[in-house]
């Protein structure tokens, strides 16, 4: 909320900069809508200081927020001020470049804030990671990626000839788009030749996940009290199998428990679910092999640690040294984000879509600002992309017909931008039930 709140409010005054500065009235300025239900004005709060045009206010609903600019068909779909002799204070009696000024400008400062944010947080944090490319005991790769002449252990050196930099998303992207990967194979030189036209969805979405840094099956730490310390486990202890099933790293490790989990969710009976808490486990602890069973918890935890073999690198940033970086950072995630667009077409790409849910889950469950400030950048750029997208009622079709007059020196009709208003509208509607529901269905 905090995080949304911020970011409507930043792009509404982008929009409230521009028209006072042109001069023109802006009637409203609310964070999130004051939607009227019967008698009931909607607005939580509001205010209107002496000598100003402008009510101030907060609304109850969040999903949001509004400029209502004089002048202007948006989506307050004041009809009845249009219909009355235009004014020298109007939206509709400005040049215009004015007017497009006006209507970029929300979209502009969302993009300048994500830029300052990430220039910030590198100042701040600087920037953490461990170098693919010193992973030195590689990656475990799913089928699909054996499948195409990938084999555990291999690691990731290069994509095409850019050597790769940090295990994130965008690994998966550039392995997605290449030709050729080159890696360490059992110290020695190898490709892997691909087509180049990788699904990224079903990469990430996969079960197991394309790729991931191997992690061995030894355990750093254990829980008191956890069903790990019940069993026996102690620090140094090596995982052989889980429920008679032999694991090699803690990644398959934390496989086998969460499809005992998935089994746990299905159970119908509290005799179903105690058998699927009750798991049998094999591991080797100063020279001995030992079998153990243990019940764990409803959460299906084991309470251990896998232990951590790679030291992550930070490189700092002087204060006028983030500013480059950060906005290279930040055209790097808006680059990336709409490279991924493509997907949104697809069966898979409409399923991924996510609502306020999938939004909140994007957040740690405590706090942390790093992270808080991160996500805020990221979805300030996802708003502005969104809102300059030429899709009526929103910034972007505004834009589109401005363009249009300023190239025809024609304005389409006030019918016409109405009608275009409700068919955006509806569009923009349309797609945040779809998110919200594939959000609600997930929770299901």
């Amino acid at each position: 909320m905090l995080a949304i709140g911020l970011l409507v409010l930043l792009h509404e005054g982008g929009h409230f900069f521009f028209s006072k500065l042109f001069g023109v009235r802006v009637e409203k300025f609310y964070l999130f809508f004051d939607v009227t239900i019967a008698k009931w004005k909607g607005a939580l709060f509001k205010f209107k200081p002496k000598k100003s045009d402008t009510e101030y206010g907060i609304g109850w609903l969040p999903l949001g927020g509004y400029c209502k600019i004089a002048g202007m068909i948006d989506e307050s779909f004041d009809t009845e001020q249009m219909k009355q002799p235009e004014q020298p204070w109007e939206f509709r009696s400005k040049p215009a470049w004015q007017r497009l000024f006006i209507m970029i400008g929300g979209v502009l400062v969302n993009f300048l804030l994500a830029l300052f944010i990430y220039s910030m947080v590198l100042y701040t944090w600087g920037e953490t990671y461990v170098p693919v490319t010193e992973m030195s005991q590689g990656m475990e790769f799913n089928k699909q990626a054996h499948e195409l002449g990938f084999k555990d252990g291999d690691v990731l050196l290069a994509a095409d000839g850019e050597s790769f930099k940090k295990f994130d998303s965008d690994l998966f992207r550039i392995i997605s788009e290449a030709h050729q990967i080159d890696v360490l194979r059992q110290g020695q030189p190898a490709t892997v030749t691909l087509p180049g036209d990788l699904n990224l969805l079903e990469m990430i979405q996969s079960a197991p996940i394309f790729c991931r840094a191997y992690i061995p099956a030894v355990i750093d730490s254990v829980l008191p009290n956890s069903a790990a310390a019940a069993a026996g486990i102690q620090k140094g202890a090596v995982l052989l199998s889980i429920n008679g099933k032999a694991i090699n790293s803690f990644n398959q490790f934390t496989d086998e428990t969460g499809r005992m989990n998935d089994v746990y969710k299905a159970a119908k009976s509290p005799q179903e679910q105690l058998a699927a808490r009750t798991i049998t486990i094999t591991y080797r602890q100063q020279g001995r092999t030992f079998r153990a069973s243990a019940t764990l918890g409803s959460d299906m935890k084991w309470g251990l640690a896998p232990k951590s073999i790679y030291e992550p690198t930070t490189t700092a940033y002087g204060f006028f040294e983030s500013f480059p970086a950060g906005i290279k950072y930040g055209c790097n995630v808006l680059a990336s984000y709409v490279a991924d667009l493509k997907y949104v077409f697809t069966s898979d790409g409409v399923k991924s879509l996510g609502g306020f849910g999938t939004i909140g889950n994007l957040f740690p469950s405590s706090w942390d600002w790093h992270q808080f400030w991160l996500l805020t950048a990221f979805l300030s750029i996802i708003l502005a992309f969104m809102n300059i997208l030429p899709i009526p009622a929103l910034d972007g079709g505004h834009v589109l017909f401005l363009i249009y007059e300023m190239i025809t020196h024609r304005k389409p009709s006030e019918s016409f931008m109405i009608r275009a208003e409700y068919v955006g509208f509806g569009i923009v509607i349309l797609l945040m039930i779809v998110a919200n529901l594939n959000d609600i269905l997930r929770l299901l």
